[in-house]
């Protein structure tokens, strides 16, 4: 039997997926500024006319990448973190657990928001700033979180939330990098354990001074 030829519609999602995911493992790999058109249409075996028929410029193209992670990590995050409780520490533990599983279905979007975050920190343009609104939103409920967590005594009250709710987020893009960069040498379920260990340690209210 001959296979059955696509629709319109399955070539166009085909295509459009092929590039994004072409320009994924790119954008990851060598960075935004050092990948071309010409890669991303040749990785996704399409002409260069192709891509920009889809996508009108290497930004648009970061941009949808950004409107998935922001649909893939964010949304599954917050969705987590609403899911847990009731203590504000399940809700920190949801967080990292729900980001671990993140990390190995889908490792280069996580990874590329990291790398984009750092690749145009201090630049002030449109692509920074698109970062920046997404890593808002973690901050946003983090600190919801952490409020609750003093409020309910769970959480120490010695540390300005805004500080804790920095170390939980680099604690888990700094944890997700050395995965990444050692992942050979690390068991990843054992290093997420560490990590929320540690964090729910340091923010426990048992270990403020004068407890």
């Amino acid at each position: 039997m001959q296979p059955m030829r696509k629709t319109k519609r399955e070539q166009r999602e085909a295509s459009i997926e092929a590039i994004l995911g072409s320009a994924l493992s790119l954008f990851v790999s060598q960075g935004f500024e050092r990948t071309t058109i010409d890669e991303i249409a040749e990785r996704a075996g399409l002409s260069k006319g192709s891509v920009y028929f889809y996508f009108e410029s290497k930004e648009g193209l970061l941009y949808a990448l950004f409107d998935e992670i922001e649909d893939v990590v964010i949304g599954r995050m917050l969705e987590g973190v609403a899911a847990a409780g009731p203590s504000a520490g399940a809700k920190i533990a949801a967080f990292i657990n729900g980001q671990a599983e993140l990390g190995v279905s889908h490792p280069d979007q996580v990874l590329l928001l990291i790398l984009i975050s750092l690749e145009f920190n201090g630049e002030g343009g449109r692509i920074e700033t698109r970062a920046r609104s997404i890593y808002d939103r973690l901050y946003t409920t983090l600190g919801e979180v952490a409020a609750l967590g003093r409020a309910r005594g769970e959480f120490r009250t010695d540390l300005p939330v805004k500080e804790q709710v920095a170390i939980i987020v680099a604690g888990h893009d700094g944890t997700f990098l050395e995965w990444h960069r050692r992942r050979d040498q690390f068991d990843g379920g054992k290093l997420v354990r560490a990590l929320r260990t540690a964090t729910l340690a340091g923010l426990s209210s048992l270990h403020q001074p004068g407890a």
